[in-house]
C-alpha cells in the first residue's frame, strides 16, 4: 500500500487530495496506467503527462522511475516562478 497525493487541478479533476492505493506497478508510468483504467476522472487527470510532475517519497523524478518500496507518490502541475 502507498499514499497517492494529488495537488492543484489534478486534485480537482480526481476529487480527492490523497488516497491509499494497493498496486503491483513497478514504475510511476505503470501506476498511472492502473489509475487511468479506474474511472473517467482519472483518465481526464492523467490524459497529458507532459502537463504533470511527479515526486516519489518527496523527491522529484520522472514517470519511468521505480516505485518499488515507495511510501508516497505525488502528482502536481509544474511550478511557475514569479
Amino acid at each position: 500500500m502507498m499514499d497517492v497525493l494529488y495537488f492543484a487541478w489534478v486534485r480537482e479533476r480526481i476529487g480527492l487530495p490523497r488516497e491509499r492505493v494497493e498496486t503491483e506497478a513497478q514504475t510511476v508510468r505503470a501506476l498511472v496506467e492502473e489509475l487511468r483504467a479506474r474511472e473517467d476522472r482519472y483518465e481526464m487527470a492523467f490524459s497529458d503527462l507532459s502537463a504533470l510532475r511527479v515526486a516519489v517519497d518527496q523527491r522529484l523524478t520522472d514517470f519511468d522511475a521505480s516505485i518499488a518500496g515507495a511510501r508516497e507518490v505525488a502528482f502536481f502541475p509544474p511550478m511557475t516562478g514569479g
